[in-house]
Protein backbone atom coordinates (compact mmCIF):
# COMPACT_ATOMS: atom_id res chain seq x y z
CA UNK A 1 0.00 0.00 0.00
CA UNK A 2 2.52 2.21 0.70
CA UNK A 3 4.12 1.97 -2.51
CA UNK A 4 1.33 2.77 -4.19
CA UNK A 5 0.94 5.93 -2.14
CA UNK A 6 4.02 6.86 -3.23
CA UNK A 7 3.99 6.28 -6.71
CA UNK A 8 0.20 8.05 -6.34
CA UNK A 9 2.40 11.36 -5.22
CA UNK A 10 4.80 11.10 -7.83
CA UNK A 11 2.23 10.64 -10.28
CA UNK A 12 0.45 13.79 -9.20
CA UNK A 13 3.26 15.82 -9.29
CA UNK A 14 4.24 15.03 -12.30
CA UNK A 15 0.48 15.71 -13.72
CA UNK A 16 0.52 18.79 -12.57
CA UNK A 17 3.50 19.78 -14.86
CA UNK A 18 1.69 18.45 -17.56
CA UNK A 19 -1.58 20.16 -16.85
CA UNK A 20 0.38 23.98 -17.01
CA UNK A 21 1.47 23.12 -20.52
CA UNK A 22 -2.01 21.55 -21.22
CA UNK A 23 -3.59 24.94 -20.50
CA UNK A 24 -1.64 26.72 -23.39
CA UNK A 25 -3.01 24.20 -25.93
CA UNK A 26 -6.64 24.49 -24.51
CA UNK A 27 -6.35 28.15 -24.29
CA UNK A 28 -5.50 28.90 -28.07
CA UNK A 29 -7.71 26.16 -29.11
CA UNK A 30 -10.31 27.57 -27.30
CA UNK A 31 -9.99 31.67 -28.84
CA UNK A 32 -8.62 30.32 -32.39
CA UNK A 33 -10.00 27.04 -32.88
CA UNK A 34 -6.49 25.46 -33.53
CA UNK A 35 -3.71 23.91 -32.08
CA UNK A 36 -0.27 24.92 -31.15
CA UNK A 37 2.31 22.21 -31.82
CA UNK A 38 4.50 24.62 -31.22
CA UNK A 39 3.74 25.08 -27.74
CA UNK A 40 6.22 22.14 -26.38
CA UNK A 41 9.25 23.81 -27.52
CA UNK A 42 7.89 26.76 -25.70
CA UNK A 43 8.22 24.39 -22.51
CA UNK A 44 11.54 23.45 -23.60
CA UNK A 45 12.52 27.06 -23.84
CA UNK A 46 11.43 27.56 -21.02
CA UNK A 47 13.47 25.24 -18.84
CA UNK A 48 16.61 26.43 -20.76
CA UNK A 49 16.07 30.04 -19.51
CA UNK A 50 15.28 28.82 -15.89
CA UNK A 51 18.79 26.82 -15.73
CA UNK A 52 20.92 29.49 -17.30
CA UNK A 53 18.67 32.46 -15.13
CA UNK A 54 19.10 30.17 -12.44
CA UNK A 55 22.62 30.03 -12.60
CA UNK A 56 23.13 33.25 -13.72
CA UNK A 57 21.33 35.14 -10.31
CA UNK A 58 23.51 32.44 -7.83
CA UNK A 59 27.04 32.08 -9.40
CA UNK A 60 27.84 35.56 -11.14
CA UNK A 61 25.27 37.80 -9.07
CA UNK A 62 25.74 36.00 -5.57
CA UNK A 63 22.16 35.35 -5.09
CA UNK A 64 21.09 32.91 -2.72
CA UNK A 65 18.39 29.84 -3.32
CA UNK A 66 15.30 31.76 -2.42
CA UNK A 67 16.34 34.73 -4.58
CA UNK A 68 17.99 32.37 -7.52
CA UNK A 69 14.30 30.85 -7.64
CA UNK A 70 12.67 33.92 -7.87
CA UNK A 71 14.98 36.19 -10.31
CA UNK A 72 14.51 32.47 -12.48
CA UNK A 73 10.56 32.55 -12.33
CA UNK A 74 10.40 36.00 -13.40
CA UNK A 75 13.30 36.19 -16.00
CA UNK A 76 11.70 32.66 -17.40
CA UNK A 77 8.63 33.79 -17.15
CA UNK A 78 9.22 36.80 -19.18
CA UNK A 79 11.34 35.51 -21.92
CA UNK A 80 9.13 32.77 -22.78
CA UNK A 81 6.00 34.99 -22.69
CA UNK A 82 8.20 37.28 -25.33
CA UNK A 83 8.50 33.98 -27.57
CA UNK A 84 4.80 33.03 -27.36
CA UNK A 85 4.30 36.90 -28.47
CA UNK A 86 6.63 35.99 -31.14
CA UNK A 87 5.19 32.85 -32.12
CA UNK A 88 1.58 34.06 -32.73
CA UNK A 89 3.04 37.03 -34.24
CA UNK A 90 5.10 35.37 -36.87
CA UNK A 91 3.37 31.42 -37.26
CA UNK A 92 -0.57 32.24 -36.70
CA UNK A 93 -1.70 35.91 -37.26
CA UNK A 94 -0.27 35.86 -41.10
CA UNK A 95 -2.62 32.53 -41.48
CA UNK A 96 -5.46 33.44 -39.27
CA UNK A 97 -7.75 33.69 -42.30
CA UNK A 98 -6.67 30.54 -44.55
CA UNK A 99 -7.13 26.98 -44.07
CA UNK A 100 -6.80 25.63 -41.04
CA UNK A 101 -4.02 23.31 -42.19
CA UNK A 102 -1.80 25.70 -43.41
CA UNK A 103 -1.72 27.01 -39.86
CA UNK A 104 -0.83 23.75 -38.52
CA UNK A 105 2.12 23.09 -41.01
CA UNK A 106 3.56 26.19 -39.96
CA UNK A 107 3.49 25.17 -36.37
CA UNK A 108 5.15 22.39 -37.00
CA UNK A 109 7.53 23.67 -38.90
CA UNK A 110 8.24 26.53 -36.05
CA UNK A 111 8.32 23.60 -33.67
CA UNK A 112 11.37 22.69 -35.55
CA UNK A 113 13.04 25.85 -35.86
CA UNK A 114 12.85 26.24 -31.76
CA UNK A 115 14.07 22.80 -31.46
CA UNK A 116 17.32 23.25 -33.92
CA UNK A 117 17.65 26.74 -32.57
CA UNK A 118 18.37 25.20 -28.95
CA UNK A 119 20.20 22.65 -30.30
CA UNK A 120 22.60 24.87 -31.99
CA UNK A 121 22.60 27.70 -29.01
CA UNK A 122 23.02 25.57 -26.56
CA UNK A 123 24.64 22.01 -27.92
CA UNK A 124 23.13 18.10 -27.79
CA UNK A 125 24.24 17.51 -24.78
CA UNK A 126 22.11 16.72 -21.65
CA UNK A 127 22.32 19.60 -18.76
CA UNK A 128 21.76 18.78 -15.55
CA UNK A 129 20.89 20.79 -11.97
CA UNK A 130 21.67 19.06 -8.84
CA UNK A 131 19.20 18.60 -6.21
CA UNK A 132 18.25 21.96 -4.76
CA UNK A 133 15.29 21.32 -2.10
CA UNK A 134 16.66 18.53 -0.13
CA UNK A 135 13.40 17.06 2.92
CA UNK A 136 9.99 16.91 2.97
CA UNK A 137 7.55 15.14 5.03
CA UNK A 138 6.56 11.66 6.27
CA UNK A 139 3.50 10.43 5.13
CA UNK A 140 3.26 7.09 6.50
CA UNK A 141 5.29 3.81 6.69
CA UNK A 142 4.76 0.18 6.59
CA UNK A 143 7.33 -2.51 7.18
CA UNK A 144 9.35 -2.18 3.52
CA UNK A 145 8.91 1.99 2.32
CA UNK A 146 8.14 4.86 4.02
CA UNK A 147 6.09 7.61 1.71
CA UNK A 148 7.57 10.54 1.17
CA UNK A 149 6.43 14.11 0.05
CA UNK A 150 9.23 16.41 -0.80
CA UNK A 151 8.46 20.48 -0.08
CA UNK A 152 9.88 19.94 -3.88
CA UNK A 153 6.60 18.30 -4.57
CA UNK A 154 4.35 20.33 -2.48
CA UNK A 155 5.58 23.50 -3.76
CA UNK A 156 4.83 22.40 -7.74
CA UNK A 157 1.64 21.05 -6.60
CA UNK A 158 0.42 24.27 -4.53
CA UNK A 159 2.14 26.52 -7.21
CA UNK A 160 0.02 24.63 -9.91
CA UNK A 161 -3.35 25.21 -7.78
CA UNK A 162 -2.68 28.74 -7.32
CA UNK A 163 -1.88 29.31 -10.95
CA UNK A 164 -5.14 27.82 -11.83
CA UNK A 165 -6.99 29.58 -9.54
CA UNK A 166 -5.89 32.64 -10.45
CA UNK A 167 -5.86 32.01 -14.14
CA UNK A 168 -9.61 30.81 -13.76
CA UNK A 169 -10.75 34.39 -11.88
CA UNK A 170 -9.15 36.28 -14.16
CA UNK A 171 -11.38 34.20 -17.11
CA UNK A 172 -14.57 34.78 -15.12
CA UNK A 173 -14.47 37.97 -13.43
CA UNK A 174 -12.26 40.44 -15.47
CA UNK A 175 -13.02 42.61 -18.44
CA UNK A 176 -10.17 40.78 -20.40
CA UNK A 177 -12.03 37.63 -19.57
CA UNK A 178 -14.94 38.71 -21.29
CA UNK A 179 -12.75 39.61 -24.24
CA UNK A 180 -11.19 36.63 -24.43
CA UNK A 181 -14.66 34.86 -24.06
CA UNK A 182 -16.44 37.11 -26.64
CA UNK A 183 -13.59 36.43 -29.33
CA UNK A 184 -13.47 32.53 -28.71
CA UNK A 185 -17.64 32.83 -29.56
CA UNK A 186 -17.56 35.16 -32.03
CA UNK A 187 -14.23 37.39 -33.01
CA UNK A 188 -16.39 39.35 -35.45
CA UNK A 189 -18.74 40.33 -33.74
CA UNK A 190 -16.43 41.15 -30.59
CA UNK A 191 -14.47 43.33 -33.11
CA UNK A 192 -17.15 45.18 -33.77
CA UNK A 193 -18.00 45.82 -30.38
CA UNK A 194 -14.32 47.47 -29.83
CA UNK A 195 -12.58 44.49 -28.58
CA UNK A 196 -9.16 43.95 -30.19
CA UNK A 197 -9.07 40.79 -31.03
CA UNK A 198 -5.39 40.67 -32.44
CA UNK A 199 -4.11 42.07 -28.75
CA UNK A 200 -6.71 39.92 -26.95
CA UNK A 201 -5.30 36.78 -29.04
CA UNK A 202 -1.71 37.52 -28.28
CA UNK A 203 -2.05 37.50 -24.78
CA UNK A 204 -3.76 34.52 -24.77
CA UNK A 205 -0.69 33.10 -26.75
CA UNK A 206 1.40 34.86 -23.82
CA UNK A 207 -0.09 33.69 -21.00
CA UNK A 208 -0.18 30.25 -22.06
CA UNK A 209 3.74 30.18 -22.75
CA UNK A 210 4.12 32.00 -19.06
CA UNK A 211 2.52 28.72 -17.71
CA UNK A 212 4.65 27.03 -19.88
CA UNK A 213 7.80 28.81 -19.02
CA UNK A 214 6.39 27.66 -15.10
CA UNK A 215 6.21 23.73 -15.91
CA UNK A 216 9.67 24.54 -17.90
CA UNK A 217 11.36 25.40 -14.50
CA UNK A 218 9.22 22.92 -12.18
CA UNK A 219 10.46 20.31 -14.36
CA UNK A 220 14.28 21.01 -14.42
CA UNK A 221 14.48 21.45 -10.15
CA UNK A 222 12.39 18.30 -10.20
CA UNK A 223 14.62 15.77 -12.39
CA UNK A 224 17.47 18.27 -13.03
CA UNK A 225 18.11 16.75 -16.56
CA UNK A 226 16.76 18.67 -19.70
CA UNK A 227 17.70 18.40 -23.62
CA UNK A 228 16.72 20.52 -26.31
CA UNK A 229 14.22 17.45 -27.07
CA UNK A 230 12.26 17.26 -24.23
CA UNK A 231 9.87 19.44 -25.69
CA UNK A 232 8.29 17.43 -28.04
CA UNK A 233 7.18 14.19 -25.95
CA UNK A 234 6.01 16.50 -22.91
CA UNK A 235 4.62 18.42 -25.48
CA UNK A 236 2.24 15.77 -26.97
CA UNK A 237 1.57 13.94 -23.44
CA UNK A 238 0.01 17.92 -22.37
CA UNK A 239 -1.50 17.55 -26.03
CA UNK A 240 -3.29 14.64 -24.91
CA UNK A 241 -4.13 15.43 -21.62
CA UNK A 242 -6.14 18.62 -22.69
CA UNK A 243 -8.08 15.91 -25.29
CA UNK A 244 -8.61 13.87 -22.46
CA UNK A 245 -9.99 16.27 -20.00
CA UNK A 246 -11.81 18.66 -23.08
CA UNK A 247 -9.64 21.04 -25.37
CA UNK A 248 -10.98 24.06 -24.72
CA UNK A 249 -11.85 23.76 -20.88
CA UNK A 250 -9.53 24.90 -18.22
CA UNK A 251 -10.62 22.44 -15.48
CA UNK A 252 -10.67 19.37 -18.02
CA UNK A 253 -6.66 20.53 -19.06
CA UNK A 254 -6.11 20.20 -15.31
CA UNK A 255 -8.22 16.55 -14.50
CA UNK A 256 -6.37 15.60 -17.98
CA UNK A 257 -2.95 16.45 -16.97
CA UNK A 258 -3.42 14.58 -13.84
CA UNK A 259 -4.47 11.54 -15.40
CA UNK A 260 -1.66 11.37 -17.52
CA UNK A 261 0.64 11.94 -14.83
CA UNK A 262 -0.56 8.98 -13.04
CA UNK A 263 -1.61 7.05 -16.27
CA UNK A 264 2.40 6.93 -16.10
CA UNK A 265 3.66 6.73 -12.66
CA UNK A 266 1.66 3.58 -12.21
CA UNK A 267 2.54 2.15 -15.36
CA UNK A 268 6.01 2.51 -14.65
CA UNK A 269 5.60 1.11 -11.38
CA UNK A 270 3.68 -1.99 -11.70
CA UNK A 271 4.41 -2.63 -15.50
CA UNK A 272 7.47 -2.53 -18.00
CA UNK A 273 8.61 1.16 -18.17
CA UNK A 274 9.97 0.94 -21.48
CA UNK A 275 6.09 1.20 -22.64
CA UNK A 276 4.97 3.72 -20.56
CA UNK A 277 4.64 6.19 -23.48
CA UNK A 278 2.80 3.42 -24.98
CA UNK A 279 0.19 3.87 -22.44
CA UNK A 280 -0.09 7.07 -22.26
CA UNK A 281 -0.64 7.50 -25.79
CA UNK A 282 -3.25 4.41 -26.06
CA UNK A 283 -5.22 6.66 -24.00
CA UNK A 284 -5.62 9.43 -26.11
CA UNK A 285 -6.17 7.06 -28.89
CA UNK A 286 -9.16 5.66 -27.12
CA UNK A 287 -10.24 8.77 -26.05
CA UNK A 288 -10.89 10.08 -29.70
CA UNK A 289 -12.50 6.73 -30.48
CA UNK A 290 -14.94 6.58 -27.99
CA UNK A 291 -15.20 10.34 -26.62
CA UNK A 292 -13.87 12.79 -28.55
CA UNK A 293 -15.26 15.80 -27.25
CA UNK A 294 -13.25 14.64 -23.69
CA UNK A 295 -13.76 14.07 -20.41
CA UNK A 296 -15.34 17.96 -19.31
CA UNK A 297 -15.50 18.74 -23.27
CA UNK A 298 -18.63 19.67 -25.04
CA UNK A 299 -19.53 18.92 -28.63
CA UNK A 300 -19.84 22.06 -30.65
CA UNK A 301 -22.67 23.00 -32.06
CA UNK A 302 -23.28 24.67 -35.64
CA UNK A 303 -25.56 26.93 -36.44
CA UNK A 304 -26.79 27.89 -39.23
Amino acid sequence: MAYFIQQLLNGLTLGTIYALVAIGYTMVYGIIGMINFAHGEVYMIGAFIALIAFLGATVHFGFGLTGGLIAALVITALFTGLWGWSIERIAYRPLRGAPKLAPLISAIGMSIILQNFVQLSQGARVMTLPPLLQGGIEVMSDDSLTVNLSWLQMGIIGLTLVLMTGLTLIINRTAFGRAQRACAQDPKMAALLGIHVDRVISATFVIGAVLASVAGLMVTLYYGVIDFYIGFLAGMKAFTAAVLGGIGSLPGALLGGLSIGLIEALWSAYFSIEYKDVAVFSVLILVLLFRPTGILGRAEVEKI
